[in-house]
């Protein structure tokens, strides 16, 4: 049965703040690499770090032999959850405007939630998950305003479109994936699911780009900020968020990722913040707030 804790709370309020950067540093990375490249060079970096601090641990697999087979559970996290999702969005957002990208991940958590309820234990639906998630949906639909109704002028904005619903549509199938996976060390998990994202997406990018292009000095540190904090290390935050608090809890991240987008836009860049900002704040977190009550309720009684 998911657990959520005021730590799981701390973590999913962190991976939103993260993912939310990650816009900003991938705009200042595509200056110097091509989209492709760059993903697969955030893969790569992560690739390396997580199974180097994997390895420093010990190279735990699992604490138990109970003779269950976790690879097709590890591949589909691997392709689902980073190689599949991140070609498609590299590709789609050249052709969608940055607001229909928004809306399309902000769509994880109701579809994370059938996929819950059928293939989860603990994960059912209820009425005040479904209001919450609906309330929060609304909140990303008022923060990204006008912008909805605008259009890329791309001949191929309807494929991009397809390509960034399917690329939601992997982030929902590889956290039920991940919930359900046999016990395994999250160490291990996190490694071995970026290296198998790492080498799909590796061809990919040379078939589709040519060889990897040498990026200067500043592309080089973006590009390793992306992999090492946005790629390893929320990686593994995630795995621990699903394995501990559920898939639908931790699709709760995807509403918060377009406000900590356009904060860190207008920080940095001094980009201007919709005027229904604070309104959008608060469905969203109202929203996360209804979807899990009884957790809330029951983590307020314990302090």
């Amino acid at each position: 049965m998911p657990e959520v804790t005021l730590k799981s709370w701390i973590m999913v309020l962190t991976l939103g703040c993260v993912w939310g950067g990650s816009f900003l540093l991938i705009e200042i990375a595509l200056q110097g690499i091509s989209p492709f490249w760059l993903a697969e060079a955030r893969l790569l970096f992560a690739a390396i770090l997580l199974t180097a601090v994997w390895g420093a641990l010990g190279g735990k697999v699992t604490p138990v032999k109970d003779g269950k087979n976790r690879w097709p559970y590890l591949l589909v996290v691997g392709l689902f959850s980073s190689a599949f999702p991140f070609f498609l969005l590299s590709w789609g957002q050249q052709h969608v405007t940055s607001a229909t990208a928004g809306v399309s991940m902000a769509g994880v958590p109701l579809l994370v939630m059938p996929l819950a309820h059928f293939f989860s234990v603990g994960e059912r639906i209820t009425v005040m998950k479904l209001v919450g998630l609906l309330v929060g949906f609304c909140g990303v639909l008022v923060l990204l305003g006008d912008g909805l109704m605008q259009s890329s002028g791309s001949g191929l904005e309807g494929w991009g479109r397809v390509a960034c619903l399917s690329a939601a549509a992997c982030y929902a199938i590889s956290s039920v994936t991940t919930r359900n996976c046999p016990p395994i060390d999250a160490y291990a998990m996190s490694a071995v699911v970026m290296i198998i994202a790492a080498l799909a997406g590796l061809p990919v990018a040379w078939l589709k780009e040519g060889p990897p292009p040498l990026p200067d000095l500043t592309t080089l540190a973006v590009l390793s900020g992306l992999g090492l904090i946005q790629t390893a290390g929320a990686n593994l935050l995630r795995i621990l968020v699903i394995r501990s608090a559920g898939s639908t809890f931790m699709s709760l991240t995807n509403y918060q990722v377009p406000f900590w987008s356009m904060v860190f836009g207008a920080l940095t860049l001094g980009e201007a913040l919709p005027a229904g900002l604070f309104l959008a704040l608060g469905l969203i977190l109202a929203g996360m707030g209804l979807s899990q009550w009884s957790h809330l309720r029951r983590l307020f009684s314990k302090a």
